[in-house]
C-alpha cells in the first residue's frame, strides 16, 4: 500500500469544546453507536458507473485526550454484513476472490496516533487490516463534533472518515482494470461516553 496515497476522512474537521455544557476531561472514551456506525465502500464498475456499498455491522472504540492530544481508535467491520442491495452479489463478494469471510470473516483498522493542529484532530494513523494483509493507512480528519447527546444526555461524538486504498494491497485483484483498482472506503462513526 502507497502510504502517502491512503487518506481517511475520519468526519472530523470542527471541534466544539466544551459545547453544550460538555466538560473536556482528561480521556474521553466513547463506543461506537450500532445505529449510527457504518462502513462504505465504492469503486468505479467497468467505466459505466460508480456503485457504493455498506456493512452494517460496524463496530467501534474512540479513546480521545484533548489535553495531552493524544487517542487511540479501534474499529472491526464484519465482512459478513455487506450489503450491495442484490444477495447474490453479497454472496459474491463474500468468496474467496474478494473478502474470503469463511477465512477472514473481519476487517479491523487500528490507531495510537491521533495528530492535532492546535485543539483539532487532523490525522490518525494506523493499521488497516483485510483478509489477514495489513497495511498503514492514514485518516485525514475532515469533520468531528464533540457535544453532548440531544435524547440521550450524555457525551457523544461524531465523526466520517475516508480512504482509498488498492484491493490489490489486500490480495482482491480480480477483474483489475476493468473494475477499479482503487476503492474507497468510508466510515460514519458516533460514541456514546461510556459510563
Amino acid at each position: 500500500m502507497h502510504y502517502g496515497k491512503k487518506i481517511i476522512s475520519l468526519g472530523c474537521a470542527v471541534v466544539f469544546a466544551g459545547s453544550a455544557g460538555v466538560a473536556m476531561a482528561d480521556s474521553v472514551t466513547y463506543q461506537a453507536d450500532p445505529t449510527h456506525t457504518f462502513a462504505n465502500f465504492s469503486y468505479d464498475h467497468m467505466g459505466l458507473s460508480r456503485q457504493t456499498n455498506t456493512f452494517n455491522d460496524t463496530k467501534g472504540t474512540l479513546v480521545i485526550d484533548f489535553e495531552d492530544k493524544t487517542g487511540q481508535l479501534d474499529v472491526e467491520i464484519d465482512l459478513r454484513s455487506v450489503n450491495t442491495g442484490a444477495k447474490v452479489f453479497d454472496g459474491h463478494l463474500q468468496g474467496e476472490d474478494f473478502f474470503d469471510t469463511e477465512k477472514y470473516p473481519t476487517a479491523t483498522f487500528t490507531s495510537d496516533t491521533i495528530v492535532f493542529d492546535g485543539d483539532t484532530p487532523t490525522a490518525v494513523e494506523g493499521d488497516l487490516t483485510i483478509k489477514g494483509i495489513t497495511q498503514p493507512v492514514i485518516f485525514d480528519i475532515v469533520h468531528f463534533v464533540q457535544t453532548e447527546h440531544p435524547m440521550m444526555q450524555k457525551p457523544a461524538m461524531g465523526a466520517n472518515a475516508k480512504t482509498t486504498v488498492k484491493r490489490s494491497d489486500f490480495n482482491m485483484d480480480k477483474y483489475v482494470p476493468a473494475v477499479s483498482d482503487n476503492v474507497e472506503i468510508t466510515v460514519s462513526f458516533e460514541g456514546i461516553a461510556a459510563d
